[in-house]
């Protein structure tokens, strides 16, 4: 169930109508083993950090089962940092501050005692650095998995066309789907965007849960409603690692299958907004996911008999 996540670790400053942070750890890699960690071990990261970056952090990574190996610490540099601020919706939010700092000149290496890994997860990066992993395994992974956004699509489209014809799923958003697409149905969006090259499509929508696209198929997952949402930041990641951790657990890649990994995923995505950055996650047990998956069951469980 060996597993590879790519992706940046960070500083995140956050402020939404019910909160502010101080500078936390953020980057979409945190978010992603924190979440994967709990299904598949071991996890091995890739990433790069300043000299900033707490090592408690990494520790706390370590004691899951997380491989730091691919981790490069730049210790005279400072991490990637990134400041937000969220509107009432919680969907929207302005960027107020971004320093690329250490991920400015980021060159990943695949470690060797990483190639063989089975399942590879590329968290949102440039994408000629997330194809450039894909280039140093030795042996193609069974199950690739790509997120990305729309920065990428207005700056380095090019780059994003070539890394997409190699992926195996692909991770967006709803507006994502749309700009990626020119389309507005997300069904035609999905139709237009697998014929770029991902066989499997996520489309996330936020407190409307998440769609799943194979071939004709389409599973549609819903969103927990909650009571309280303080901070939507990493929610994406998480869900992305849920999603993973499950298929490397298990290792069966059918479309069946990928349903429970949307559903693990939507799981974990609702346990990251419930507090600010990656501290819920840090807080929670087995019980609690299986007590959280089982109320996702509950949500579209029901009997109908038809007259």
């Amino acid at each position: 169930m060996s597993l590879i996540v790519v992706g940046s670790m960070a500083f995140d400053q956050i402020e939404t109508p019910f909160g502010k942070s101080d500078r936390i750890v953020g980057g979409a890699a945190t978010y992603i083993a924190w979440s994967a960690s709990n299904f598949a071990k071991p996890v091995n990261q890739i990433s790069v950090v300043g000299g900033d970056f707490p090592k408690e952090e990494l520790q706390a990574l370590q004691d899951r089962g997380v491989v730091l190996e691919g981790v490069q610490i730049k210790e005279d540099e400072k991490s990637f940092f990134w400041a937000g601020k969220y509107h009432m919706d919680m969907n929207s939010r302005d960027t107020l501050d971004t320093q690329l700092n250490v991920l400015a000149n980021f060159v990943p290496v695949v470690p060797d005692s990483y190639q063989g890994s089975e399942f590879l997860m590329l968290g949102n990066l440039v994408p000629s650095i997330q194809h450039s992993v894909i280039n140093q395994m030795k042996t193609r992974p069974k199950l690739i998995v790509l997120d990305t956004m729309n920065f990428w699509m207005e700056t380095a489209m090019e780059d994003l066309e070539k890394v997409l014809k190699d992926v195996d799923v692909l991770l967006i958003n709803d507006s994502e789907a749309r700009e990626l697409s020119a389309q507005y149905s997300l069904v035609k969006a999905a139709r237009e965007i697998m014929k770029m090259g991902p066989k499997y499509l996520v489309i996330k929508k936020g407190e409307h849960g998440a769609l799943l696209f194979y071939d004709d198929e389409v599973f549609v997952a819903p969103a927990l409603p909650l009571e309280d949402v303080f901070d939507p930041t990493g929610a994406g990641d998480t869900f992305a690692g849920g999603f993973i951790g499950h298929l490397a657990r298990t290792k069966d890649i059918s479309f069946e299958n990928m349903k429970t990994a949307v559903i693990v995923g939507s799981a974990m995505a609702s346990f990251c907004v419930e507090k600010f950055g990656n501290t819920r996650l840090k807080e929670i047990s087995k019980e609690d996911i299986d007590n959280r998956i089982r109320q996702f069951v509950n949500l579209v469980n029901f009997d109908i008999q038809l007259i």
